[in-house]
């Protein structure tokens, strides 16, 4: 039944192809149109005949009914069997019922697309907007406009077109896009002139495309549109508003930057598209310069900017230029806090992309754009995201994987070129990459505050607030793996005022975790489940899924992972553990009591990742290898974290802390005796 259905102009219907179906004369469309309405409802024959004959039905009215039904039948299924009943409009006790989803009516797709649209952030919501609307063939039932019993619902959706119409325009100017809502916005207001709304946001368009004379006329004249309409003379408030708001800007404009910026923005842009070629190598540049600042914006920013940097690349890779890819893959220094990628297999392609360029180039090719180049692949690398191989089991002895050596390698020499050539911006972003690889061991929080102390001392000399809320975000992780709270507020509190004077809205997303950290710090995990429970509503809108992915699970694990015993299995079972799955399962094995399992678990997990949370993650793999005596993860666990025996578990991370590592040890300790007199006390113990 791949029938599809239009309501949305005239009555149509069209087969699996897409080829329009015959559906007859206008008597068996004005039958299909009024089942439509009804919503899958039955449709007794009596009130077909008393809707489609308004005056005094013939005698014949309900025979002729059931004709016009058999010929749909044949036109809808035309495949069907003779005597085989219909499977799509079927015969229902005293009437008719069409059967169709709602993806197969496009006012009904119409409806879930505007609910989605309604529900979106700007940037995502125009496509849907204009999704939603580019359903539309004509009026309503456009060939029976006079039909009573279509009268309401064609009011109904129309009012719900019109208003997608204004919201769309809205989105529009939430994106910066007034010059594209203009058009539009002017054939609405020519059809719909007492549409008050319609007038304003055409003028709102007009302004921020910088032609504010425009703007004021267009009020002027939806006055007198929605006077002419027959509104009272007080109904165009919202219009004077706009008015009495754009005269006070031309006289306040030192007052309202934002606004200038708008109108500036609208007529810079659109020079640009006159100006700079289609497919120009400009243009690239210019997208790789938007890209970076569009991630630091919020969510939204950050999806979207992932989302195109991958086809920025790839375009700047096909041009067969060496230097000009090289240059588009360098020029993405936003600065990066998080160790876990948002988009592992994106961020190793990038990895890859760069490594191959930066071979491209060669040794001798322009020292800086090596350098930038090597520190996307230190960035990149971030965690396992660039992983070439399986990861090596945790039972096992540490192991030197060949791509994580090339990361760390990469970032080093990043570094050295940018202290040689003294460029402040470049060293800022080789630090940045350094950061990121140096979690080679378990207990590297003091290495980690040199780092942010030194890029936050750099940036504020050179005036780069972006890598100066880096350095000091890299100290507050630290200063808290290091127990060092007084500071580590000190830097909270001035990344929160950076990020409200530099427009950073995702670093207040970090400092929301830390002050939930503090909090469980200082009065017990209890006291902080309510923090944490807004932070982890406020991360999963984020923009961050590598943050925001299995974040539950870690906090959950909190109490757990403070005291000495073990979770309680039913306690996770709504959570999802995402990326942290391989190395909680075991856990929640042993607690659950599957003990053989949980051991040969044990046996393949693969190691932690290098990143903030490699403490904590072998904490837990501890606690489960005591619970089961697994004795090569004990030791491993106890030979990773002995050089972090000052630190606090995860609490590197800025997000949670499992207590001293200290106290885990002890533990582990305990565990191995254990283990070592069961296995004496045993026939051939060990």
């Amino acid at each position: 039944m791949d029938v599809t259905f239009g309501l949305l102009g005239p009555v149509a219907a069209w087969g699996g192809d897409g080829a329009p179906l015959p559906l007859g004369a206008p008597r068996h469309r004005e039958v299909l149109g009024r089942l439509l309405l009804a919503r899958g409802r039955v449709v007794p024959v009596g009130r077909l005949v008393e809707d489609l004959w308004e005056d005094e039905p013939p005698a014949a009215a309900v025979g002729a009914v059931r004709t016009f039904v058999a010929a749909l039948r044949r036109a809808l299924e035309p495949g069907r069997p003779p005597r085989q009943p219909s499977r799509l409009l079927v015969t229902d006790g005293p009437g008719y019922r069409l059967r169709a989803d709602r993806e197969a009516v496009d006012a009904w797709r119409f409806e879930d697309t505007l609910a989605r649209a309604a529900e979106a952030a700007p940037h995502a919501a125009v496509p849907l907007w204009n999704e939603a609307l580019g359903t539309w063939r004509g009026p309503v039932l456009a060939d029976f406009p006079a039909a009573a019993w279509a009268a309401a619902e064609q009011a109904r959706l129309r009012s719900l077109r019109l208003d997608a119409v204004e919201r769309r325009a809205d989105a529009l100017l939430a994106i910066g896009a007034a010059r594209d809502a203009v058009a539009d916005l002017r054939a609405h207001v020519a059809d719909h002139p007492g549409r008050e709304d319609g007038w304003v946001l055409l003028a709102t368009a007009l302004d921020r495309a910088g032609r504010l004379g425009e703007a004021l006329d267009v009020l002027a004249r939806g006055r007198d549109a929605l006077l002419a309409a027959g509104g009272r003379p007080g109904h165009g408030g919202a219009l004077a508003r706009a008015a009495a708001e754009l005269r006070s800007s031309t006289a306040e404009t030192a007052a309202d930057p934002a606004g200038m910026a708008d109108s500036v923005w609208g007529r810079a842009t659109a020079s640009y598209d006159r100006s700079v070629p289609a497919r120009s190598r400009a243009r690239l540049h210019a997208t790789a310069g938007l890209l970076r600042d569009l991630a630091v914006t919020g969510a939204d920013g950050l999806e979207e900017a992932r989302r195109h940097r991958a086809d920025l690349v790839a375009a700047a890779e096909t041009t067969g230029d060496p230097e000009l890819a090289a240059r588009i893959i360098g020029s993405y220094d936003v600065p990066a806090v998080w160790t876990r990628a948002d988009d592992p297999a994106g961020a190793g392609e990038l990895s890859r992309a760069a490594a191959r360029a930066a071979a491209r180039l060669g040794p001798d090719g322009p020292s800086a754009l090596r350098a930038r180049l090597l520190s996307v692949v230190a960035v990149e690398s971030r965690g396992d995201a660039a992983a070439d191989a399986p990861l090596p089991p945790a039972a096992g002895a540490p192991v030197t994987e060949p791509w994580r050596l090339r990361a760390e390698r990469a970032a080093e020499e990043a570094v050295r070129i940018a202290r040689r050539l003294g460029d402040p911006s470049l060293l800022a972003f080789a630090l940045n990459g350094a950061f990121m690889q140096s979690f080679t061991r378990c207990g590297s929080a003091a290495e980690r505050d040199a780092i942010g102390a030194e890029l936050t001392r750099l940036a504020v000399d050179h005036q780069i607030p972006g890598h100066e809320v880096l350095g000091r975000l890299v100290r507050l992780q630290a200063l808290s793996g290091l127990g060092s709270f007084p500071e580590a507020d000190a830097e909270a509190d001035e990344i929160d005022r950076l990020a409200r004077r530099n427009e950073r809205p995702l670093a207040t997303v970090f400092t929301a975790w830390y002050r939930a950290l503090r909090t469980g710090e200082t009065d017990g995990p209890s006291a902080a489940r309510g923090r944490y429970a807004h932070v982890l509503a406020r991360t999963a809108g984020s923009g961050m899924p590598g943050l925001a992915r299995g974040a539950a699970v870690l906090v959950a694990l909190i109490p757990v992972m403070r005291g000495d015993g073990l979770p309680d299995a039913d306690d996770f079972a709504h959570l999802d553990p995402g990326p942290y799955r391989p190395w909680v399962d075991p856990l929640l094995l042993a607690a659950s009591g599957a003990v053989d399992e949980a051991r040969r678990t044990l046996a393949t997990v693969p190691r932690p990742p290098h990143d903030l949370l490699q403490e904590a993650l072998w904490c837990v793999l501890a606690r489960a290898a005591a619970a089961v005596g697994h004795a090569p993860v004990l030791r491993r666990a106890r030979d990773e974290l002995d050089s972090a025996e000052a630190e606090l578990a995860g609490a590197g991370s800025g997000l949670i802390s499992f207590g001293p590592i200290a106290r885990h040890l002890e533990a582990v300790d305990v565990a191995l005796e254990g283990h070592e007199r069961r296995s004496a006390g045993s026939p051939g113990g060990t």
